[in-house]
């Protein structure tokens, strides 16, 4: 018989958080589903056929994800499951994308995590036990030109989920993490707004968008996938006895994350030029005009 377990999830307002939220929900969990408008999510419980409590939980803010957590443990009494799903994509090039751009990039996606991590430990330490999912991305192994503001903060959140997992073990907590490729959500529309003045822009890379953006719109996207499918991943190692510490989900994860190790750097260039449609880099000893 499945056991209900107490569950907080961040970023519900749309897409992934929303989807595992309602999954969560309906397999007979309780569910804490947060946002930092929580009107964004009040007809959650409606949804899913169930009571989902909404929370208002700013991850840019410590007070409130402590507080966040504070909530579930006065109401439930325990915290046996924490997903870290909040985030945002900021795409351009490196050289494009400002530093306080940067800066909000990994204050959301990498200390927005840690934030919400740190506050629930605690009390999983002292349960001796909990699981904690950190939703990562296809990016988070390989790095994707003109996205590498998005790719390195879910790089980093990867490295810190190999560390975490190991450390905190011996209180029987585990750490998983998610790798979803191309989902249909609303997630692309906020990364369209952020990169819109590159699109539209006269700089040195502008004639190179137009091919990454094409490449984001149909070779990325095959074998894309619906929230769904990841909330089903994401409540199926919650519940699993032994979760894997990896899951890589839609086709296009399952097969760059292994084609990235196995292919030498310069062949895998060679290719992501060539699927941007990037001129050729100068011949050796030859000076661009």
């Amino acid at each position: 018989m499945r056991r209900e377990q107490v569950i907080l999830i961040s970023g519900c307002s749309s897409g992934i958080g929303r989807a595992a939220a309602i999954e969560a929900a309906r397999r007979g969990h309780r569910v804490f589903a947060s946002a930092r408008d929580p009107q964004s999510i009040a007809s959650l419980g409606a949804q899913a056929g169930a009571q989902i409590q909404s929370l208002r939980l700013d991850v840019q803010d410590a007070a409130s994800c402590a507080a966040a957590v504070q909530s579930v443990l006065a109401e439930a009494g325990r915290l046996d499951a924490l997903v870290n799903n909040a985030g945002f994509a900021q795409y351009g090039s490196v050289e494009d994308v400002s530093i306080e751009r940067w800066q909000a990039q990994f204050d959301v996606n990498v200390y927005g995590a840690l934030r919400l991590t740190q506050a629930a430990l605690p009390a999983m330490r002292r349960a001796r036990s909990g699981t904690i999912v950190n939703v990562s991305s296809v990016g988070g192994k390989v790095s994707i030109p003109f996205a590498s503001p998005y790719c390195s903060a879910k790089h980093a959140l990867e490295a810190i989920s190999d560390a975490l997992r190991v450390e905190v073990s011996p209180f029987g907590i585990r750490v998983v993490v998610v790798e979803p490729g191309t989902i249909t959500t609303r997630f692309e529309e906020r990364a369209r707004r952020e990169a819109d003045p590159f699109l539209k822009g006269t700089g040195p890379y502008s004639t190179f968008y137009v091919g990454a953006e094409h490449a984001m719109d149909v070779d990325l996207r095959k074998g894309e996938l619906p929230p769904e499918a990841v909330a089903r991943v994401i409540v199926d190692a919650i519940e699993s006895e032994r979760p894997r510490t990896r899951y890589a989900v839609t086709l296009l994860a399952r097969l760059l994350i292994p084609l990235r190790r196995l292919l030498p750097d310069r062949y895998f260039d060679w290719q992501m030029r060539r699927m941007l449609k990037l001129p050729s880099p100068p011949a050796s000893g030859e000076r661009p005009q």
